[in-house]
């Protein structure tokens, strides 16, 4: 009989204390599930989108380089729905060379200024800047070309970098410089 007796006094000590910490205990379980809910559904959002963007992507690099109306539809679609995704970099700098090859050197630049200005990747933003800076080169805009490529050029790409800027030099005259 004294044994049942303990354990009706356990018992009691235990319901005391579920009544005292039950719904604290409770919240915090409940909270601890939502987090790591959200996160899940979070974690399959990202790569819904992912999975969605790459495949937008892929059509877009297998599409003519010619049908620039086409690239510039997908690539709008890419940069609008998808900017947070590594793509949208990418397929803006793919659609400033198709605008280019078609001789719509607006539509290349403001590419080119988006993915410097947007690109999830750095090595993306220091490609676009070396090849914005290369246009800008190109219609003799010196001054300008020089300050998108002292801006934004990545740590490996420093050697493209000065080879342009030598160039820029050289066509004003500077051959100290170059």
């Amino acid at each position: 009989m004294a044994f049942d007796l303990e354990e009706q006094e356990q018992l009691d000590e235990f319901k005391a204390w579920w009544n005292k910490h039950g719904k604290v205990i409770t919240s915090i379980l409940i909270a601890a599930l939502l987090v790591y809910g959200g996160w899940q559904v979070y974690q399959y959002w990202t790569n819904k989108k992912s999975t969605e963007a790459s495949n937008l992507y892929q059509a877009l690099v297998t599409t003519d380089l010619g049908n620039v109306s086409e690239i510039k539809s997908q690539t709008d679609k890419l940069t609008s729905q998808y900017s947070g995704t590594p793509y949208a970099g990418r397929a803006a700098v793919f659609a400033a060379k198709a605008s280019y090859l078609a001789k719509d050197t607006a539509h290349s630049k403001a590419q080119l200024e988006w993915a410097i200005k947007n690109a999830k990747e750095s090595n993306i933003q220091a490609i676009a800047s070396l090849q914005l800076a290369a246009m800008l080169y190109e219609n003799k805009d010196y001054e300008g070309a020089k300050k998108v490529l002292n801006e934004n050029i990545d740590v490996g790409y420093v050697g493209l970098k000065d080879n342009l800027l030598g160039d820029i030099s050289l066509a004003q005259g500077k051959t100290e410089e170059a």
